[in-house]
């Protein structure tokens, strides 16, 4: 993961070989400057996890030494699929493409924003269109409207999802409820799970929606048999306060601290019924593909394409808002989405195409 803090805010849009090219210019000119002044500046390091961090710890796949071995073993295993996903991932994939044409298929997860033709796939949600759309464009100042991307209609090699790509399919969610058998199994039905994130950017909030989420939670509590409740890496302290205090001492409810096994594919194979903070895309996609009821907090608060994503699952009637007013036992449900399978049957299809055979 890149370093964050400082100046790496404003650099976190780079490639991460030209970020680490600027990161050492900076470096070089504050060490310079604290020999020159004979007195400490802030270095471009940030704090993470308690330790000194910076991009040298970063690490970057080699294109040229991927790009090698597939020419060097295409006559004998075949092309190599090449599989990128995000935008760190840009340029080592299309550098990949360019060396070995002939020896690779280069498969790029979230949309690249620029010349989508260095790359055999694309495959991006569609609310990273929502740039092109009139609503969007109403907002977007017009001396910034040719710096916005993208900045066409998806082509032949773009293959659109919901959402976001995850590994929680029907298989691993059945390994997943055998593992987590003995944990979860007994416990009382319907079993409510709650997944909270932390705010963005596109999805502001902080203790006024973790009360307003506490009472809706207190209120539906009578019709759950059993409540577990997660927060993820980035739940702001003071949001998850307001919930333990809440909750820690009720017999129904399990709070995940952290420690121990994660418990987040066994909730998703043995839930009952979801609710979800908006923000997370992520957590909002695996648990729509299971098609059981989920519910979402704090999409009001969304905006830009991220407005657009929780539009879309409104409308696909996957999710339905939280309003505290539910009886967690009444079910209802909904073609499941699945994106990742159905990707995946593009990728066979477009490596196909080529002339190539995929083997399972």
């Amino acid at each position: 993961m890149r370093p964050r803090g400082t100046v790496n805010e404003w650099l976190h849009w780079l490639p991460v070989s030209v970020h680490k090219k600027v990161d050492n210019v900076i470096r070089r000119i504050y060490d310079d400057s604290r020999c020159f002044l004979g007195k400490k500046v802030m270095p471009v390091l940030v704090e993470d996890g308690g330790k000194n961090v910076g991009l040298l710890n970063v690490l970057e796949a080699d294109a040229n030494q991927i790009a090698k071995m597939a020419r060097d073993t295409f006559d004998r295993d075949g092309p190599l699929l090449v599989v990128a996903s995000g935008r760190d991932t840009i340029s080592v994939a299309s550098s990949i493409r360019q060396l070995a044409p002939d020896n690779v298929f280069v498969v790029q997860i979230q949309h690249p924003r620029l010349n989508l033709n260095r790359f055999d796939l694309v495959i991006t949600p569609c609310h990273d269109y929502y740039p092109l759309t009139p609503e969007a464009q109403e907002q977007i100042p017009w001396f910034l409207r040719s710096w916005i991307t993208p900045r066409e209609p998806p082509d032949s090699n773009v293959v659109l999802t919901v959402g976001a790509l995850h590994q929680a399919d029907s298989a691993a969610l059945r390994i997943a409820a055998s593992l987590w058998h003995d944990e979860l199994a007994l416990l009382l039905k319907p079993m409510l799970v709650v997944n909270i994130g932390g705010p963005t950017r596109n999805c502001q909030y902080g203790e006024d929606l973790a009360k307003q989420l506490t009472e809706m939670l207190r209120n539906v509590l009578w019709s759950c048999g059993s409540l577990r409740i997660s927060f993820s890496r980035r739940t702001p302290e003071k949001v998850s306060k307001i919930l333990l205090k809440e909750f820690s001492a009720n017999a129904k409810v399990y709070i995940w601290d952290g420690r121990g096994p994660n418990p987040h594919m066994g909730h998703l194979a043995w839930a009952d019924a979801f609710v979800i903070t908006a923000d997370s895309v992520s957590m909002l996609s695996e648990a729509c593909s299971t098609g059981k009821p989920v519910y979402v907090v704090g999409a009001e608060r969304c905006t830009w394409k991220f407005a657009e994503f929780q539009k879309s699952l409104h409308e696909r009637g996957v999710v339905r808002p939280f309003t505290g007013k539910e009886d967690i036992s009444e079910t209802w449900s909904y073609p499941p989405l699945n994106d990742s399978a159905e990707a995946a049957s593009r990728v066979i299809e477009a490596v196909s195409k080529r002339g190539w055979i995929t083997h399972a």
